[in-house]
């Protein structure tokens, strides 16, 4: 069966005499495609329009040009085999276009058509087998020469038959000076018997195999993988070796990115957990010791130790909030602000931090760009960073506070964007971090402290607040010269915001009003209708969102309260409730947990922990804004 013309071969007859290309014609075509020429001119055209011809079958006496000087010149523009076509007078004609190089066989007239077809036949495997040998040698040339790997091939005993320019570089020579050579020749003596050794196994086992070498350590660190191919020779024994080098560095600093970011997530979560248990702990405790205080102002030595009391659990609260910033869960308070007002804010903070050994220098720049970030987390991170700086200058030093404006172009760091940034720089003169535990410092819960001396959050969360305000954190430290932190704001184009007023002092009930209390620890659910009715206010107080809709069905009220995380109907969604039905009801949902940036902005929400001023102040606010709408809702009927 004749094969398709798309695949077949083709071949090109040329004779003056029709007839005769008739019949090639006829014993040809079942296997090839064939194009026909009567004049050696017209061959020539068409061997120059066809670039696929494969075999090329002529005559050798023909008018105007004879077949060998026919073929001899189809040589300078094709690769094609050629057969020479002649009679037994024409034997000079073959021996003299085999001497010239123009064919690569020849037949009598009259042929055997078995012997014709045969030897078109090998002429066109020949001319294929060379096309494929040509493709391959090409294919491996352009693989060597733009490869981004260092490649070779070796034979059996580790010499080299081929590698690329990458190849030769590593090993110090050029291609040419490597070939016939084995690593040894290049490398130091345990580098190339670690090689060879590799070689001989991938050799000995017959399969393909996989390794991955460090080199270096901390930022100077590499990685390369390198595979071994062996290849196999028609007996089925290994003869050949490809080793294909691969710099995987840059994989192997994303892998670790990404292992970074599932164990903050996986952390993050946990944080975020926690924080909501332990806020509503500290939301009893501070209640409970903000309502007993005043109960115990005769006794110096009560009220004393009652305070030191509120003072750890305000601690614990500020531990909460780097536990959720850290998380990078926690709903941030940004706004666009002046950095060199944050940092000249926190002159007594940090005097009373840092102690008497250590002098705090500030070099700010006048004009400094503002940037949006939130004023309390960023004042937490630099007294985190100072307060580090501290730690390792045992003996006292300097801690320097710079500011400065940098426009940030082609940035190599995937975390620092092309842009403008507000600069904020803390500087120490203590004893640096070595190289190789300076890409750690970032990690959570690792710390270059003592043992119990750090939780290995700060740094943490400096990172957190930096990537949630759009930015990030750089940070070079040298052994024994100290180490610099440098924060990383991006510029806003916005005003800078004022500052909010503080909560005011007075937070009596500006009128009679009843208030619908709901939370699901009866501990805080008691604190909060204590604050409430401290205020002047009455107070009814239930423990789920469900009781909460009875109560409003049976008698109006003018404000509820709720927490937000309880089981059964969350807040939010009593919140919802009570939208649909008791549209002008206003509704304060109270919150411990770092959900609360799932909130819709229209919610008014208080965080936990809370004192009694500002839950007075929030509730007052509410009512006031309130008072145009219906003062109470109806009972739903």
């Amino acid at each position: 069966m004749a094969m398709d013309s798309d695949v077949r071969g083709t071949i090109l007859a040329v004779d003056d005499e029709p007839d005769i290309l008739v019949a090639l014609e006829d014993l040809l075509e079942d296997e090839y495609r064939v194009l026909t020429a009567t004049r050696p001119a017209e061959a020539l055209e068409m061997i120059a329009a066809e670039p696929d011809i494969a075999v090329i079958l002529s005559d050798q006496r023909m008018p105007g040009l004879t077949g060998d000087a026919l073929l001899a010149q189809a040589r300078e523009i094709t690769d094609a085999q050629a057969i020479l076509l002649t009679g037994y007078a024409d034997i000079s004609a073959v021996v003299s276009a085999l001497n010239r190089g123009g064919i690569t066989g020849y037949v009598t007239k009259p042929w055997d058509p078995a012997l014709l077809r045969n030897t078109v036949r090998g002429a066109y495997e020949r001319h294929r087998l060379a096309h494929e040998l040509a493709t391959e040698r090409a294919l491996l040339r352009g693989l060597l020469d733009h490869s981004a790997d260092a490649i070779a091939f070796k034979d059996a005993k580790g010499h080299f038959l081929r590698l690329n320019a990458r190849k030769a570089a590593r090993l110090g020579a050029g291609v040419e000076a490597c070939l016939g050579r084995s690593e040894r020749a290049f490398l130091a003596p345990e580098a190339a018997a670690a090689a060879e050794a590799a070689d001989r196994a991938a050799i000995a086992g017959g399969e393909t195999t996989t390794a991955v070498a460090g080199t270096g350590a901390g930022a100077m660190q590499a990685w390369t993988e390198v595979v071994r191919v062996p290849i196999r020779g028609a007996a089925g024994d290994v003869v050949h070796l490809a080793v294909i080098e691969r710099d995987i560095t840059e994989q192997r600093l994303l892998e670790a990115r990404l292992r970074q970011a599932d164990k903050m997530q996986a952390l993050g979560t946990l944080a975020g957990g926690v924080a909501h248990d332990f806020n509503n702990l500290l939301t009893a405790i501070l209640g409970s010791l903000e309502l007993a205080l005043p109960r115990v102002a005769g006794d110096a030595r009560l009220s004393r130790l009652m305070t030191n009391a509120a003072q750890a659990a305000q601690r614990g609260a500020a531990l909460t909030k780097r536990l959720l910033t850290f998380s990078r869960q926690r709903d941030l308070q940004a706004r666009v602000v002046d950095l060199n007002a944050v940092v000249r804010g926190m002159d007594d903070l940090l005097g009373r931090s840092l102690g008497g050994f250590v002098q705090v220098e500030r070099d700010l720049a006048p004009d400094l760009w503002p940037a949006k970030v939130d004023p309390d987390q960023l004042e937490l991170a630099i007294l985190n960073l100072c307060i580090n700086g501290r730690d390792a200058m045992p003996e006292g030093g300097v801690v320097a506070l710079s500011t400065a404006n940098t426009t940030v172009t082609g940035s190599a760091d995937p975390n620092l964007k092309d842009g403008d940034y507000a600069v904020v720089a803390i500087q120490d003169t203590g004893t640096g971090i070595p190289p190789e535990i300076l890409g750690r410092v970032f990690e959570p819960f690792f710390t270059t402290k003592a043992v119990g001396q750090g939780t290995g959050l700060g740094l943490a969360m400096v990172f957190g607040l930096l990537q949630q305000s759009g930015g990030t954190i750089r940070i070079a430290s040298e052994v024994g010269q100290g180490t610099r932190v440098s924060l990383y704001l991006p510029r806003s184009r916005e005003p800078v915001a004022p500052t909010p007023a503080p909560p005011p002092e007075d937070v009596a009930a500006p009128r009679r009003a009843r208030i619908l209390v709901v939370d699901d620890d009866p501990q805080v659910r008691h604190v909060t209708a204590s604050f409430l009715s401290g205020f002047g206010y009455d107070e009814v107080a239930v423990a789920s969102g469900e009781a909460a809709v009875a109560r409003l069905e049976a008698g109006a009220f003018d404000l509820v309260v709720a927490d937000l995380a309880m089981p059964g109907m969350s807040g939010l969604e009593l919140a919802e409730a009570v939208r649909r039905r008791w549209p002008a009801l206003p509704f304060l949902l109270v919150t411990g947990h770092a959900e609360a940036a799932r909130i819709p902005a229209d919610h008014a929400v208080l965080e936990k922990p809370f004192l009694s001023a500002a839950l007075g102040a929030r509730v007052a606010a509410l009512l006031a804004s309130a008072a145009a709408a219906p003062a109470a809702a109806k009972p739903a009927g």
